[in-house]
């Protein structure tokens, strides 16, 4: 019988640069991004919110990245079978609204990243982004 196991995480470190790279993005596309990182048990690594961002789309963020980082699902990918029931199922802890990415390199999930401040569209646009300048992959969460 095992005692223990090890988890693979984002570092704070990495996790900050995600924030900054999303928060760079956001400005590009014209958003006031507020981006959120979480690591694999949806615990919040890293914050950051635009100046003028919506306050609704702090925890909006915060939502998407949780999901990403637990289903390891791009939010907008999760079966549509599961919109309502996610949200319900987990009190709103959890959300299919786009633009929530996992965080993987190569083969370890690392976390997950959320966007918010513009339309789920965008949102996803500047997640996309922001993985590709990290290194982290996105095949698979193109759409």
């Amino acid at each position: 019988m095992s005692t223990h196991r090890q988890i693979v995480a984002i570092t704070y470190e990495t996790a900050v640069r995600a924030v900054a790279i999303a928060m760079e993005e956001g400005e590009r596309a014209g958003v006031k991004a507020v981006v959120s990182v979480a690591d694999p048990s949806m615990t919040l690594i890293a914050y950051g919110m635009s100046d003028g961002a919506t306050p609704h789309s702090a925890e909006t963020s915060r939502r998407k990245a949780a999901t990403s980082a637990s289903t390891r699902r791009r939010t907008g990918q999760i079966p549509e079978s599961l919109t309502i029931a996610l949200p319900l199922g987990t009190g709103g802890a959890l959300t299919t609204i786009d633009g929530g990415m996992p965080i993987f390199f190569d083969d370890a999930h690392v976390g997950g990243l959320g966007v918010a401040g513009g339309s789920p569209a965008q949102d996803a646009e500047i997640a996309l982004e922001t993985l590709k300048r990290l290194g982290a992959v996105v095949t698979g969460f193109e759409q």
